[in-house]
């Protein structure tokens, strides 16, 4: 059994799912045979820090005095925005020396202001992206997974992503029926696939604030696989075509379109991990009418065809 070193950076104004969370899944895979994360955690000088919440959480020792870890986790939180300069320096040092380097949240920030991004594609809070590329150009932002994997860094979105990485984790050491146990423990997926947006079409779009482009809003969502051209929308909304179609960019920031691309490849990923439906059925009942046209759309979006986006992300084996 091979026993896998896990340390948990911990700060004053860290966010206390970002460290619960991934710990959580860890130390759950570690009650199965064969499967040991031994998991500890560290703060500047071995002080008790102060969560975000007001939650107060005892360190299991100092930073200073810390082993290098197999797996070096840094958590994000209010105190990513103007983080400790010892912090800083000790992950600089320490950093590069740790087998894997993970980031939850805007953990990121930190890890970027100690120059360990630098080169590599990452993620981060969507709230924080912008900063991330502004302040350090270097760094290769991708706002929309909730996780990306570049070579021993991982990086994940904002919180309960960090869970959806520590189970791609524990899937890529100790396969999927672990993780599998592990999710169904804690009562999540088995994880999120890492290309799956930060946002629905729903989320990443604003709600338009007049009443009929709301309605067409939901239309939408609700009936993929209807006639979902400019003009059919517009007639929904009793608008002009071009009336429609500028009014729906203004207020929901995506035209309708690109809104409608958005709706339909979520409902096919849905489709796809939680049912046995066949493609050709999912991809007329995404609104797709092809399986070809789907394919086509997932390798644009996703970088992967639909049968192979299934094998990798289906929520139960099939």
């Amino acid at each position: 059994m091979k026993q896998r070193t896990v340390l948990v950076v911990l700060f004053d104004g860290v966010q206390s799912l970002d460290v619960s969370g991934p710990m959580e899944v860890f130390a759950g895979a570690s009650r199965f045979p064969a499967v040991s994360y031994e998991l500890s955690t560290a703060s500047p000088g071995g002080a008790p820090v102060r969560c975000t919440s007001g939650l107060t959480l005892v360190p299991d020792g100092a930073l200073e005095d810390a082993a290098v870890p197999d797996m070096l986790l840094v958590p994000g939180g209010r105190g990513t925005r103007a983080p400790d300069p010892e912090l800083i320096d000790w992950l600089r040092a320490h950093a590069p020396l740790a087998g894997r380097l993970v980031s939850v949240c805007s953990g990121a920030l930190l890890l970027a202001e100690a120059g360990q991004l630098d080169g590599h594609r990452v993620t981060t809070h969507w709230a924080v992206c912008d900063r991330l590329a502004r302040d350090h150009p270097a760094v290769e932002v991708d706002p929309d997974p909730i996780f990306v994997r570049d070579g021993r860094l991982a990086t994940s979105a904002g919180v309960t992503a960090g869970i959806d990485l520590a189970l791609a984790l524990v899937e890529e050491d100790h396969g999927r029926e672990v993780a599998l146990a592990v999710a169904r423990h804690l009562v999540v997926f088995l994880r999120r696939p890492g290309n799956q947006a930060q946002f629905s079409a729903q989320l990443t779009a604003q709600t338009a604030a007049r009443a009929p482009l709301r309605e067409v809003q939901h239309w939408i969502t609700e009936h993929p696989d209807a006639d979902l051209c400019v003009e059919a929308l517009a007639a929904r909304a009793r608008l002009s075509p071009r009336h429609f179609a500028r009014a729906f960019q203004a207020e929901t920031g995506l035209t309708p379109g690109r809104y409608v691309e958005r709706v339909r490849l979520e409902q096919a990923r849905r489709l796809l991990e939680d049912t046995t439906d066949g493609i050709t059925g999912i991809a007329r009942a995404s609104g797709y009418g092809t399986p070809e046209a789907m394919r086509r759309a997932f390798v644009k979006a996703l970088g992967t065809a639909p049968a192979e986006y299934r094998r990798r992300f289906r929520t139960q084996p099939a």
